[in-house]
């Protein structure tokens, strides 16, 4: 999913979501040849109608959009809307709408068999709520785009999140509904907004399980976090049988993006939509849906990684140890004067240690993974300590 106009989802100069993200995204991977592939189409996404928004949103949520979108002087804090995280600017319902009608237009490919992948990187706006704005989100696509798969008469979604904060407004829009099983992966909630995404979050009481938090310490690299990643997800993924996979990439846990304090490369963010793709082909028949989110190093990090997402979608995954076009390192260099990356990756060495071969009780990721797995593996009838 791509138009010009997801640049219009700006909230001012300074702000960390800058939309120059979204533009060196597209920019990196066209100069890639990742969009030539004869697999792939780019379509344009559409705003999408109240009716959509409506779906996942409280009308007067969206009515109060709207009234500060026409007039920015306007703030309406208690829907979180002219806050320092969340500034009204001018068309701000038209930009936010039209990254909901990007992925909800890519669930509908899928659900139509038109496709079996679809990538929107302007897309991941996780921190929405049914009713607030949140953490630089003021609509929740994700949410809006499995609420469609399920009118569509999907009935089992896996929707996994490896933003460095918690999915918590996707999270709390499925929180009751247990055909939705929400994975969430990110820094604790003791040291990062939005403080929440514990292991005993579980679900609401007609859905025990369908909400799993995986609260990573600060300060957790890769094979840490890959150790979490795969001590937890494919287990449950694998459990709950999901006719599609929906997921969202926020790459701000890498080593320098200033607004987190995990320690992820390239390298590892890559892994890690490795193994969602993997997923998606072992249990989905390949349907999956990826979606951006977060990430504030805006060209030597966000670039590279959603260029990376977006080519294993597509099954042409790029090596690590390709070359940053030259060409495009002197356009972000001559225009925001930052030097790029020579490289895809962050020639990282990528291991970690796999759950069989023992817990750990004196290492604090390890209390974390046997914390989550305790709390909802025995829902799947699985073993929390050798399954």
């Amino acid at each position: 999913m791509w138009d010009e106009q997801y640049l219009k989802y700006k909230f001012s100069d300074w702000h960390p979501m800058h939309p120059c993200r979204l533009d060196l995204t597209h920019r990196l991977s066209d100069q890639l040849e990742v969009f030539n592939a004869p697999n792939v189409s780019l379509a344009p996404p559409e705003v999408a109608e109240d009716a959509v928004l409506a779906t996942v949103h409280e009308q007067s949520y969206i009515d109060q959009v709207r009234k500060v979108s026409a007039d920015p002087t306007l703030v309406a804090e208690e829907f979180g809307l002219g806050t320092e995280d969340d500034p009204v600017f001018a068309g701000m319902h038209e930009a936010a709408a039209r990254i909901v009608g990007g992925s909800v237009i890519a669930a509908e490919a899928i659900m139509d068999e038109r496709t079996v992948r679809a990538v929107n990187f302007a897309g991941g706006m996780h921190h929405a709520a049914r009713s607030k704005a949140s953490g630089f989100c003021i609509y929740n696509d994700a949410a809006a785009a499995i609420f469609r798969m399920l009118e569509r008469g999907a009935q089992r979604i896996v929707y996994i999140d490896v933003d460095a904060h918690h999915g918590d407004g996707t999270e709390s829009i499925f929180w009751d509904d247990e055909r939705v099983l929400t994975i969430s992966i990110h820094e604790s909630g003791l040291s990062l907004f939005p403080g929440t995404g514990f292991a005993n979050e579980i679900g609401g009481k007609n859905a025990e399980g369908s909400a799993v938090n995986i609260a990573i310490p600060a300060m957790t690299g890769d094979a840490g976090w890959l150790r979490a990643f795969h001590a937890v997800i494919p287990q449950l993924v694998r459990a709950f049988k999901p006719e599609i996979i929906v997921s969202q990439h926020g790459c701000d846990a890498h080593r320098d993006d200033d607004m987190t304090n995990l320690k992820l490369s390239v390298d590892a963010q890559r892994q890690a939509a490795l193994d969602i793709s993997q997923l998606a082909d072992e249990l989905c028949e390949g349907r999956w849906l990826a979606t951006g989110g977060g990430g504030y190093n805006v060209t030597g990090v966000v670039p590279r990684t959603w260029t990376h997402l977006t080519a294993i979608a597509a099954g042409k995954p790029i090596p690590l140890r390709t070359y940053v076009p030259e060409t495009f390192r002197r356009h972000v260099l001559e225009t925001y004067g930052r030097a790029m990356p020579y490289l895809m990756g962050d020639d990282a060495q990528l291991w970690w240690r796999n759950w069989e071969i023992g817990y750990d009780p004196a290492d604090p990721v390890d209390r974390t993974i046997i914390a989550t797995r305790k709390e909802v593996f025995p829902l799947f009838g699985l073993d929390p300590w050798f399954d």
